[in-house]
């Protein structure tokens, strides 16, 4: 059992949103918060079916048990909301005429936000939950967590690969491309590989249109619906101040890891090869989106290229901290060279190299290099992003 970083203190308060990609954990966290909550599961056919057929029945229901402000403790919790949005109606009615409680789960807000633009009006914050993090891991294995992911199911089984296919297979390719009436399944499959690819690179449309013979405002289309089921996020091009020419077309990260290497067909990967460097830039960049999230700082994240090949991976606080990943066990010079330029452009309060060094060290022009482990050790305990 995994003891979860997110604070789920406000849905004691208010109603509240759940979001996360499936198999991240939100059933399994919510029973664990609130055990004693009333759950209405429309993953189950016949609670979606009476659902669909009546949304007053959750009302109902709730008025027949007495349920009121004044005697509700935990939650009631509608888990994948997104199956019938129809609900929402409701549920925003019992919010103001009866002041009950909500937690509204679900693994896509696409339909809901289509339907309900207003998410009920901002009236329910929304959380998000994110695949686990090196700090909710006792023991935590950064070999196993790049060749498997994050997902609790697959972090911890030794039939890793066999779930992850079946997650790519029965979940990305079929329930995701049916979300949005995917007309030509075989391009979108196609597209999910290229994607995969091309994961945390910058995102060349035309490019990747050719590759799946789709046109580019389709594949365009394709990564918005990524996006909106909460299966990848893009991540802007840092464009302040520019002297340099910089590059401002977007990158694009999938949610985890390991789903990216069953998109790949990619095998074990080991120390020092690029896959694995690779690999270790998508699992921090996962942990600064979850500490992101988790801990409700709204500062951008960003990355920086120039047109002449310089880059920096990471720019977080709108250019105060500023973040490259390397796989190299020994930093060295060449290591430093995007770091140094956006140094001398931007001078961002920290410059920081994260590397599979032995121990942290600094450059004598202030760069910072510091083992992966000692960076999530500040990243988590706040220090980071203090800087920012």
């Amino acid at each position: 059992m995994y003891k979860r970083n997110i604070d789920l203190g406000v849905c004691r308060k208010h109603s509240c949103f759940l979001w996360g990609a499936r198999q991240t954990g939100k059933s399994t966290l919510l029973r664990e918060q609130f055990p004693d909550a009333i759950v209405f599961d429309l993953l189950l056919a016949d609670e979606y079916r009476r659902c669909m057929q009546d949304p007053t029945v959750i009302r109902q229901e709730l008025s027949g048990r007495g349920l009121s402000v004044s005697n509700q403790t935990d939650p009631v919790i509608i888990d994948e909301i997104q199956k019938v949005p129809d609900l929402l109606d409701e549920v925003h009615w019992m919010i103001e005429r009866m002041g009950i409680r909500f937690v509204l789960c679900g693994s896509s807000a696409r339909k809901v936000k289509r339907g309900h633009a207003n998410l009920l009006g901002g009236r329910a914050p929304a959380l998000y939950l994110h695949p686990l993090t090196s700090v909710e891991i006792p023991d935590f294995d950064l070999a196993l967590a790049l060749n498997r992911g994050l997902l609790p199911p697959h972090y911890m089984s030794d039939n890793d690969q066999l779930l992850r296919s079946a997650y790519v297979g029965a979940y990305l390719r079929e329930e995701i491309a049916a979300e949005a009436a995917v007309r030509n399944m075989p391009a979108f499959g196609r597209f999910l590989e290229v994607a995969a690819i091309s994961n945390g690179e910058m995102i060349v449309y035309q490019n990747i249109a050719s590759d799946c013979g789709v046109s580019a405002p389709t594949v365009k289309a394709y990564y918005e619906l990524l996006e909106q089921t909460l299966l990848g996020r893009f991540v802007p091009a840092y464009t302040r101040r520019a002297r340099r020419r910089v590059i401002h077309t977007p990158r694009f990260y999938f949610f985890d890891v390991g789903i990216v290497g069953a998109l790949n067909h990619r095998g074990r990967i080991e120390p020092g090869s690029e896959l694995w460097g690779r690999a270790l830039e998508h699992f921090i960049f996962m942990e600064i989106s979850a500490y992101h999230d988790y801990r409700g700082d709204c500062s951008p994240l960003n990355y920086w290229r120039t047109a002449s090949q310089l880059e920096v991976d990471f720019v977080l606080g709108d250019g105060a901290v500023a973040v490259e990943v390397k796989s190299a066990r020994l930093a060295r010079d060449h290591d430093l060279h995007g770091l140094r330029a956006f140094k001398e452009e931007h001078r961002p309060r920290r410059a920081i190299l994260v590397s599979m060094d032995a121990k942290p060290r600094r450059t004598d022009d202030g760069i910072e290099v510091l083992p992966w482990r000692v960076f999530l050790d500040e990243l988590w305990s706040g220090a980071i992003l203090k800087s920012a």
